[in-house]
């Protein structure tokens, strides 16, 4: 794996089968916002904590910038979920969760695109370096 606290591995595993529940009950075609709420409710069902829309600010110089950035979904405290419905992942999007992992001094995040046929061509894991304490946002 990626050297991760097996308390973290298992809220990943956790998002990752109730994403899976979410695609098979639903399928894709949606907006991002319905397969947020349906994953939001599915990770609570599970017994879950999960924060939507959380708003994440940038800190530069010791200025703290309220940027409009904001986390779809905070799992447990620990796991950044970036939810999409797009035709195809990019690159830009992989980025965007890495940024997000940073700003939020989080190490693991799911980006996941509802849109794919199947959901493991639209399901990407990333870890970030070794980190800091969790900020409180």
């Amino acid at each position: 794996m990626d050297d991760l606290p097996a308390e973290l591995e298992a809220i990943g595993r956790e998002v990752v089968d109730a994403a899976l529940e979410v695609h098979r009950t639903l399928g894709p075609g949606l907006l991002e916002s319905v397969y947020e709420v349906c994953l939001r409710r599915e990770l609570e069902l599970r017994g879950c904590s999960v924060v939507k829309q959380l708003p994440l600010p940038v800190v530069f110089k010791d200025i703290r910038l309220e940027a409009g950035y904001r986390l779809d979904l905070l799992v447990d405290n620990a796991v950044v979920v970036e939810i999409k419905a797009v035709e195809a992942l990019t690159a830009s999007h992989e980025a965007q969760l890495l940024t997000y992992l940073k700003l939020s001094r989080r190490r693991l995040g799911y980006l996941i695109n509802f849109n794919a046929a199947l959901l493991k061509q639209g399901l990407r894991r990333k870890v970030s370096g070794p980190s800091f304490e969790p900020s409180r946002l």
